[in-house]
């Protein structure tokens, strides 16, 4: 009779901690998953309605499929082609704002391709590949891709270029071998953005 309550209390022990290890490697996950995609996390989250579980399995699934992928460089030709379309870009938005955005758009989808990420006709799939290696810059692109289909005010396209800047400027910044991957874009060598900062609207604009 010993024997078998000995038994018992050590199976139950072993269960109690099989499901005390699960927890700890299922929040280790969420937390490992949290750090790595930042606001990224908390989107998913939102568009999960809150369920985190359903959230990181997503971002899980990202991982293991974009997690591999290695960045391509661009040829000093690539590189200088896209940045006078970025400039050309930028100053187009003055007098036309939607064409802006919507150049931008395109813009981003080819220069991403050209880095090694998925297409662009496939705008999620493109997406979630760059947010598993940039999360924190690829809220720009979505906010570009939604004002290039026609949503949003000019402030708010405005807002969405300077947001999609970031991620363009890492792009085209972070090539294999640079030493200064990481310094934060400076279009004209002090930390600003004229164009943008200026808040000028186009002819005709109130907004």
């Amino acid at each position: 009779m010993l024997t078998t309550v000995i038994i018992a209390v050590i199976v139950i022990a072993a269960v109690a901690i099989l499901i005390v290890g699960r927890g700890r490697i299922h929040a280790d996950g969420g937390r490992g998953l949290k750090h790595r995609f930042g606001p990224e996390y908390d989107r998913a989250v939102a568009v999960h309605d809150g369920d985190t579980k359903a959230a990181e399995q997503e971002l899980g699934e990202r991982v293991k499929q974009h997690g591999s992928l290695e960045e391509q460089p661009l040829s000093p030709e690539d590189l200088a082609r896209y940045r006078a379309q970025w400039a050309d870009i930028q100053e187009q938005f003055v007098e036309s704002p939607q064409k802006a955005v919507t150049a931008a758009d395109a813009l981003l989808a080819g220069l991403a391709r050209d880095r090694g990420f998925p297409d662009g006709e496939q705008f999620d799939d493109q997406t979630a590949a760059l947010s598993v290696h940039h999360a924190t810059h690829v809220h720009g692109y979505r906010s570009v891709h939604t004002a290039a289909h026609g949503q949003g005010d000019t402030e708010e396209m405005r807002e969405a270029m300077i947001e999609a800047r970031v991620l363009f400027e890492t792009l085209v910044t972070e090539q294999v071998g640079d030493v200064d991957q990481h310094r934060p874009p400076s279009p004209d060598g002090n930390g600003h953005a004229p164009w943008a900062l200026n808040r000028r609207h186009p002819k005709g604009s109130s907004t």
